[in-house]
């Protein structure tokens, strides 16, 4: 789900936001630290990506037996998934300005305990209640460990193979977001869902002992910029009101109170955000980084990429498990197309890196994303071709590797060093963003003209006593939330489109 590329550019000279002034094109180029090897770096930061996403992956098809196993409803079962992406979110963008401060080893490595030993714990969860608990505590040691990856290795590679570092890294998400899926459909549908997580904890004690030996020698004190505490305080409360309103409007219904309140809190606390922001010495929000339009655009089509691609695994293992009457680890078998595109086009992006902009790779990988969800509306219903959804599927992970790892590039060689931190936690965010209101649309649309007792059904997977009629309506549900997805990949290939070319001092390494 936090897709990391990169490219072989140099950093362009933006503006600094805060209390610096703008970069210089003479400023020192980027160095490896000294007695530091990057590709030991890399080995270090993969085993992390490969905890965080595996989980994630497995628990998209895990769900069902989740929800089965504490007797969930819809509304409640919803929240099994969002819970973890909601406060995920919410905290990138803050543990991005501590890691910039703090240093970022420490809080990767901090992330990394936390992940592990709320792993373990969650597998004894007595209710569903302490469940999502442990799954908020998960969700914060998640998002150290993913504000501080891409971050890490930009610090530890020199920018002569900075693109090489990044791309790889890509292609060990994509392998992580492959096997996902497969080992949560295997140990649910054989150990029970516990194991999803229990087998977390070895992966973990590995890359924590792993990273303390390998990161020693980046460097473990950061800038010792002051914390932003009143715009870490804004954000939290107004990203999570505006996160909850969008994911509990569609069940809830669009004017209950708790809704319309969570909107109205985002609303008032947004301009505020940006006045204080402005104002503060040291904002966690660096506004100014948005002067430069390729690096606006480049974010957007972040948000936009992620809000397309990640229901994509949902929806189809959803669809096969509550329409096609299949069991979990078939469901996650049948959803590899997507991960295996992905992991095909990394190396093809990284390779075409030097011969194309960011610009014409990334709205071509947007474009056949476009085309795969195309052939997905009409290749889910109840006499699934299956090679033509399998065909639409790997369209949509190959569209979105080639579309990473140019954007990605773009955008972490356009700060500052010690604005890294906050990029890549923008970045995550934008992308865990673009996850959360993704999951939560495409739930809300698949279940809103369905009766109480289909929502349920979507989610648990249990499709006994069904009527063709009632067949038929999931099945549209389903296609109108790939409409959905559709409509923002298009709107993602214009804002991609739109960036710009690139700053002539650039063209050339381009």
């Amino acid at each position: 789900m936090h897709d990391t590329t990169g490219g072989t550019l140099p950093a362009r000279p933006p503006r600094r936001g805060g209390q610096g002034g703008p970069m210089r094109s003479s400023d020192p180029p980027h160095n490896t630290p000294a007695g530091v090897n990057p590709w030991m770096v890399l080995s270090a930061t993969g085993l992390a990506v490969v905890l965080v996403m595996v989980n994630l992956g497995a628990l998209n098809v895990a769900l069902p037996s989740i929800s089965r196993h504490f007797h969930a409803g819809a509304a409640v079962a919803n929240w099994i998934l969002l819970s973890f992406m909601l406060v995920n979110t919410v905290l990138i963008l803050v543990f991005g300005q501590f890691a910039d401060s703090f240093g970022r080893r420490n809080m990767y490595l901090l992330g990394i305990a936390v992940f592990t030993v709320v792993s373990l714990a969650i597998g004894f969860s007595p209710n569903i209640w302490w469940f999502l608990v442990f799954r908020v505590l998960q969700a914060a040691g998640g998002a150290l460990v993913i504000t501080n990856n891409t971050a890490l290795l930009t610090d530890a590679f020199p920018e002569s193979s900075l693109g090489k570092g990044l791309g790889l890294n890509v292609l060990i998400a994509s392998a992580a977001q492959l096997i996902g899926p497969v080992v949560g459909g295997a140990l649910a549908g054989s150990l029970g869902w516990q194991w999803v997580f229990w087998a977390c904890v070895p992966v973990g004690l590995i890359a924590m002992v792993w990273g303390v030996l390998v990161l020693r020698r980046l460097p473990s004190t950061g800038s010792g910029r002051p914390i932003d505490w009143t715009g870490g305080g804004i954000i939290f409360v107004a990203l999570s009101a505006l996160i909850y309103a969008l994911s509990e409007g569609g069940t809830l219904g669009w004017f209950n109170p708790s809704v319309l309140i969570g909107f109205a809190l985002f609303v008032v606390l947004a301009p505020i955000l940006v006045l204080t922001e402005r104002r503060s010495p040291a904002p966690m929000f660096d506004f100014s980084l948005f002067r430069d339009r390729p690096y606006a655009m480049a974010n957007v089509a972040t948000f936009l990429n992620a809000f397309a691609r990640v229901s994509v695994v949902l929806l189809a293992s959803l669809f096969y498990q509550s329409v096609l009457h299949q069991g979990a680890f078939q469901a996650g078998y049948e959803v590899l197309p997507v991960t295996v595109g992905m992991l095909v086009a990394s190396p093809i992006a990284g390779a075409l890196s030097g011969r194309f902009t960011p610009r014409v790779l990334s709205t071509t990988g947007l474009g056949l994303s476009a085309l795969g969800l195309i052939l997905l509306m009409w290749a889910l219903q109840p006499g699934l071709a299956y090679w033509l959804a399998g065909t639409g599927m790997t369209l949509v992970g190959f569209g979105s590797g080639l579309f990473l790892t140019p954007n990605t590039r773009s955008i972490m060689t356009s700060v500052p060093v010690d604005r890294r931190g906050f990029a890549n936690g923008l970045r995550s965010m934008l992308q865990n963003m673009g996850q959360v209101l993704s999951t939560a649309a495409s739930l809300t649309i698949i279940t809103a003209g369905l009766p109480q007792r289909l929502q349920d059904a979507v989610y648990s997977g249990n499709v006994t006593n069904f009527t063709r009629t009632d067949v038929l309506r999931m099945v549209g549900g389903y296609r109108w939330a790939m409409a959905a997805l559709l409509v923002a990949t298009v709107i993602g290939m214009a804002c991609s489109a739109l960036r710009g070319k690139v700053a002539p001092a650039l063209q050339k390494a381009d």
